[in-house]
């Protein structure tokens, strides 16, 4: 699987998931630090639209961002997602610099402001083992030992909350149902542990939509897992309608994968029937054909270029020419 699919299932379930503002009240509501959370209206959470994030970093990196009510004012709850294997030293700062987008961002929405409103920063990490990081941001500077506290006044200073599923066991991941299961299928995927019951918990399974349940087959079927005891597990489901569901969704990916590498072969088949025609132009016009220019034909695809081929094969003046087309 490339990484740009890898980075879609993981970027698609999380952003799904939580963007259900249920989902998202009901982890963060738990998560952050009580006094925090006591302040914030959370059945008054809305999603807010945009993401923040370094386009270089799009494939290990999501976003959301969410606004509520707090304590007669507004307050924003940023999460950062990553799902990128290795720690990066520079956390703090690129968080910091999504922050001030917001915040500009909210600056142009709101051009008669004079307030800015609070951002709640978190970061959600996919990774398979515990990370060290310093959730404050004053951490990565090179202050001077002993320093005196007026000092603090010349540099900005925040602390994140940072939520590793390396460092939370199966059974404390909190939130509504879809979000746990959410949160234990994006960590059995980094521990090679999809098929766990922990993932196939049927007390969560019977109170999941549809949908989430859907989104979370694709996910696991996407992943490396053994089809067979993928199938077994499915079979050994307990709620005769859970189980059914899920049988049917599996016969309709499997459906479905058939169909695109029906599609995928019949596309190749094409582009080789193409490419033989370009070699045979070139045949009668010019004889045999040296090993290379064959192989110079043979690594072009695409219906338009091989037609373009095609067309300089039967018109140019030299075998030559035809070779600086490719």
């Amino acid at each position: 699987m490339s990484d740009d699919d890898v980075h879609q299932f993981h970027d698609k379930l999380f952003k799904v998931g939580f963007s259900d503002t249920g989902n998202a009240a009901a982890l963060l509501r738990a998560e952050l630090p009580q006094a925090v959370s006591s302040l914030i209206d959370w059945e008054h959470l809305r999603l807010e639209p945009g993401t923040f994030i370094d386009s270089h970093y799009r494939h290990t990196q999501s976003d959301l961002l969410y606004s509520a009510p707090f304590e007669g004012s507004e307050c924003l709850i940023y999460i950062l997602f990553e799902h990128q294997t290795t720690r990066d030293p520079l956390l703090s700062l690129r968080l910091l610099r999504y922050m001030v987008r917001i915040w500009e961002s909210f600056t142009t929405a709101h051009p008669k402001t004079v307030k800015l409103p609070v951002v709640l920063p978190v970061v959600l990490t996919q990774n398979a083992e515990v990370w060290s990081i310093d959730s404050r941001f004053s951490s990565m500077l090179d202050l001077p030992d002993g320093f005196s506290p007026e000092l603090r006044d010349y540099f900005p200073d925040f602390r994140f909350r940072l939520l590793q599923l390396a460092e939370m066991p199966f059974e404390s991941i909190r939130g509504t149902p879809a979000g746990i299961l959410i949160l234990r299928t994006m960590k059995a995927e980094r521990l090679a542990r999809l098929l766990d019951a922990a993932v196939w918990d049927e007390s969560l399974l019977a109170q999941i939509p549809r949908e989430t349940f859907e989104l979370l087959l694709r996910y696991i079927l996407a992943a490396d897992i053994d089809k067979d005891s993928f199938e077994s597990k499915i079979k050994s489901i307990g709620d005769a309608k859970t189980r059914l569901s899920a049988m049917t969704l599996a016969q309709q990916y499997r459906q479905e994968g058939l169909e695109k590498g029906l599609e995928k072969g019949l596309v190749k088949g094409l582009e080789k029937g193409r490419q033989e025609d370009v070699i045979e132009a070139l045949q009668i016009r010019f004889g045999q054909l040296p090993e290379s220019a064959k192989e110079a034909v043979v690594a072009v695809t695409g219906e338009v270029e091989l037609r373009r081929l095609l067309r300089a094969a039967i018109q140019v003046e030299s075998l030559e020419t035809f070779l600086r087309e490719v």
